[in-house]
């Protein structure tokens, strides 16, 4: 089966979910982060869980490392963590406090050369998050547009040692009504890099459709926090 990756999304230590990416729609899950890590710990095939520091990325600078340390601290399984991440200073106190990958986005993709120097310095640690509309890369917590194209970032980083690119259209984030199967497909042609696909995944049928794409994992939302999402895995 396709790698599960559940996503907690931080604002001020709190588990939500947004839609599209817009802050106002804010919605706080009916787990805390505590209690979705105790409960995703039980599944074998979640092989890694996805923390997101959501004012981090709107306001450039990670806000929630102390909380992150205590969530890493309730699993054994590996971690991954993104928002606000725009230093080799950060990177390095992440990777101290036993987070086990990092992700970067904005940084990444406005300095192509600070993105390289990162990759050969940690190696598979870090995934390249691009965040679009369609193929249009927003970048800032989804605030900003960039004038820039999803395949044209890929072809420029596919030569580095990334862990691999997290793609998430912004049109599917949080509606739960079913991925963007076309590009994500386009994207896995297009790369030797893995993609991890996000944004709008329902159910195990999105993931079979994933499996069958070539994608390497899937992060879930919203949909974690369905209890049917999880009935037959184990």
């Amino acid at each position: 089966m396709i790698n599960i990756w559940p996503a907690i999304d931080l604002i001020d230590s709190t588990s939500v979910r947004l839609t599209e990416g817009k802050y106002e729609s804010k919605e706080q899950m009916t787990m805390t982060a505590e209690e979705s890590i105790q409960f995703y710990n039980q599944f074998d095939c979640v092989s890694r869980i996805h923390i997101v520091d959501l004012i981090g990325a709107k306001l450039k600078q990670t806000q929630e490392c102390h909380y992150i340390k205590k969530l890493r601290s309730l699993s054994q399984k590996p971690i991954e963590v993104g928002g606000g991440i725009r230093s080799q200073e950060t990177l390095n106190h992440y990777f101290d406090i036993g987070i086990d990958y990092c992700i970067v986005g904005t940084k990444g993709i406005q300095d192509l050369t600070w993105l390289e120097r990162m990759s050969y310095l940690f190696p598979k640690k870090i995934y390249l998050s691009i965040d679009a509309y369609k193929q249009d890369i927003k970048i800032n917590g989804w605030l900003e547009d960039t004038q820039l194209n999803l395949f044209d970032v890929v072809k420029q980083v596919n030569h580095l040692p990334l862990g691999g690119i997290i793609y998430t259209d912004i049109s599917k984030d949080g509606k739960l009504a079913g991925p963007n199967f076309e590009l994500t497909r386009q994207l896995v042609q297009q790369t030797e890099l893995s993609i991890i696909a996000s944004g709008g995944i329902r159910n195990q049928e999105d993931l079979n459709q994933f499996e069958k794409l070539g994608v390497y994992a899937a992060i879930i939302g919203k949909a974690a926090h369905n209890p049917s999402f999880w009935e037959g895995l184990s």
